[in-house]
């Protein structure tokens, strides 16, 4: 199973369109994350059309995208657990506040946002993933989502890229 892992979208406002890069992966996937800030439903709508889509909402996001994601999603695929989260919060680092968010949960794979600096790192026996931003880098070299294979191993990459149009 392939999964394209995207958050901190900002969609319309950071970008009118899907980057190019992100389209292609997005063409031959099983299922999509988005970890946030997406800014409008017209987004899930538009992923919807490569697969299906399961998000939480981010710190931007209004009331009603906020009602219809929720903030926090464990997913469960085979024999792995993922928890999805935004990370966004008061205190603390992003990262530290999505570990938070599911210490009382055993997961296997923790995929959260807010930052926009891709992450991959263990910290203890949960992989913990940001898959940066694919339309608003800031500060970073790179626009960027991940990828992430599940066979009978989790395989999980980022993909790195320089232009959003």
């Amino acid at each position: 199973m392939k999964i394209v892992i995207i958050a901190d979208t900002h969609m319309p406002k950071m970008a009118k369109k899907l980057p190019t890069r992100l389209v292609d992966e997005l063409k031959n996937t099983d299922l999509i994350l988005h970890a946030g800030d997406w800014q409008t439903l017209n987004l899930h709508e538009e992923l919807m059309q490569y697969a299906p889509v399961e998000g939480v909402a981010g710190n931007i996001d209004s009331e009603d995208l906020q009602n219809f994601f929720g903030k926090k999603k464990i997913i469960k695929i085979g024999s792995y657990t993922i928890g999805l989260t935004h990370g966004d919060g008061k205190g603390k680092t992003t990262e530290k506040r999505a570990l938070e968010m599911f210490k009382d949960e055993q997961i296997d794979l923790l995929i959260f946002g807010h930052s926009h600096i891709p992450i991959m790192k263990k910290v203890g026996n949960v992989t913990i993933f940001n898959p940066g931003s694919p339309t608003d880098k800031r500060r970073q070299k790179h626009y960027s989502f991940g990828v992430l294979s599940i066979t009978k191993n989790i395989a999980l990459d980022h993909i790195f890229f320089d232009d959003k149009s």
